[in-house]
């Protein structure tokens, strides 16, 4: 029987209840979930470095994928998404949405990637409505200006930006 995989791609700096969110019911849709950290150097600096963020997902994924039953990889990635998912054998690009400003850019993304890659389907997984105001560039914003981001983040995610 063939695995369905799913490509889920985001920078995660940092990794928010939001991915969180969306990584979970993504788990419901496929048997193997690549979580691909993107490498963008036009970029301003990272909270996280990216061996950072990778480690930080690879210690909160672990205990989801044994819940769920779903395997996860976790990648990293430069240059074209599409190119990416293929690379992986994934079916299924997994995006997450928050309010209609993501979904007129994700239609963008779809339309362009749909000509690039006729193969690849995304599906888009709407926030649940306790973590759909999260954004990890404001939370990365509020951590940088010292403020409390615990109601935003994982546990190893607080940790990690302490031992910073």
């Amino acid at each position: 029987m063939t695995k369905l995989v799913g490509f889920y791609p985001g920078s995660f700096d940092p990794l928010t209840n939001g991915h969180l969110d969306v990584i979970e019911r993504a788990c419901k849709l496929v048997d193997t979930l690549v979580v691909a950290v993107g490498i963008n150097a036009g970029k301003k600096t990272p909270l996280f470095a990216h061996s950072d963020r990778l480690e930080i997902l690879e210690q909160v994924l672990a205990p989801v994928g044994k819940r769920t039953d779903t395997e996860f990889k976790i990648v990293d990635f430069s240059g074209l998404m599409v190119n990416a998912a293929h690379e992986h054998g994934a079916k299924l690009i997994i995006r997450g949405l928050r309010d209609t400003t993501d979904y007129n850019y994700e239609m963008q993304m779809v339309g362009m990637n749909a000509q690039m890659a006729p193969d690849l389907q995304t599906v888009f997984l709407p926030s649940s409505p306790p973590v759909r105001h999260i954004s990890a560039t404001l939370v990365r914003q509020i951590a940088e200006m010292g403020g409390d981001i615990s109601a935003f983040v994982p546990q190893i995610v607080l940790k990690a930006l302490k031992s910073k």
